[in-house]
């Protein structure tokens, strides 16, 4: 499939390179936008790409370009996918793929009408680990509880775009999103918010968070994201019978299940760096004509959606030129 991508910035470059990885089973980098035409003419030029344009605008309307992966800001995500579906492109977004709940079913609806696929692009649901993970959790009985944790460091101009008001910023939507992946990996959907407490930052978004939840009644999950604070990333799931631990699970390249006093390590290599199975999922969606995927599915996302909505809710993180009530 001939693909384009939209904003240049760091996660791009691992799309790039995907892309070229991928290319003997098909897939081919055809063009890169951005609005700055020297960077996507050097961007181009780096990974391959036939084409490098100056303005969106332009990308959209290649009739070369088959699907579109677009890392931009999250602000502009929404405006961006909607574009594109209706200029007959496929669409693979960076998360969040918007910021407001109602834009996801907007979108999605979109898609179907207009034969599209579309997926945001949680790239972990489709590693092999993910796959093992979801095969065996059972084994430790019903889940009672699980602890997720993930933190880092960043500085500077980074910074400063991690946590921009007008830019969707903060650590909730940008890493918070990993650890409520791993709950929905687990089938576990719609959950209450027991507390959450956060710390703010000078643009006016979360730069520290811990929130607890609970699924059904029966399990409690604790979920703490920071950006500016290295903390290991870790998840803990607690279950009846046994624990699952997985570290870094943000790749989720291995884990170990310890159960009835045995502790067993389970080590999942990927092929490349991680993003091929994604890709190779969208194509797949795409042959056989369905417009959104039957693994992530468009209800999970729009769960995850949901309930980082509802958290920044309660604490009154409202993002510039997006939340007017």
């Amino acid at each position: 499939m001939n693909w384009g991508i939209i904003g240049l910035g760091k996660i791009a470059n691992k799309a790039a390179e995907t892309f070229s990885f991928l290319r003997q089973e098909g897939e081919k980098l055809t063009a890169v936008a951005s609005r700055d035409y020297e960077k996507a003419r050097e961007f181009g030029e780096k990974y391959g790409a036939e084409k490098f344009y100056g303005s969106y605008s332009d990308i959209y309307n290649d009739k070369d370009v088959d699907a579109l992966y677009i890392s931009t800001p999250n602000n502009m995500h929404y405006s961006e996918i909607k574009e594109a579906l209706l200029n007959g492109k496929h669409v693979l977004c960076e998360k969040p793929m918007a910021l407001i709940p109602s834009e996801y079913n907007e979108l999605y609806t979109i898609a179907k009408e207009k034969g599209l696929f579309l997926m945001e692009a949680y790239w972990v649901y489709f590693l092999p680990g993910a796959f093992a993970l979801r095969d065996m959790y059972k084994e430790i009985g019903e889940i009672e509880e699980i602890s997720l944790k993930y933190g880092f460091y960043s500085e500077g101009k980074r910074r400063e775009r991690k946590f921009l008001s007008a830019l969707g910023g903060g650590a909730l939507l940008d890493i918070g999103i990993y650890n409520l992946g791993i709950t929905e990996m687990l089938g576990l959907e719609n959950p209450q918010i027991v507390k959450t407490k956060v710390v703010m930052n000078e643009y006016g978004t979360d730069k520290w968070s811990e929130t607890t939840l609970s699924y059904n009644n029966k399990t409690k999950v604790t979920t703490l994201n920071a950006i500016g604070e290295d903390i290991e990333r870790v998840a803990v799931i607690k279950g009846e019978k046994g624990t699952i631990n997985i570290p870094d699970f943000q790749y989720l390249t291995s884990f170990t299940l310890e159960k009835e006093g045995e502790k067993k390590e389970y080590s999942f290599p990927i092929d490349y760096n991680g993003f091929e199975y994604e890709v190779r999922h969208v194509t797949e969606c795409v042959n056989e004509g369905i417009t959104s995927s039957p693994i992530y599915t468009k209800e999970k996302s729009m769960d995850i959606a949901e309930t980082l909505y509802r958290i920044r809710r309660l604490w009154n993180m409202k993002f510039e030129g997006v939340d007017n009530d």
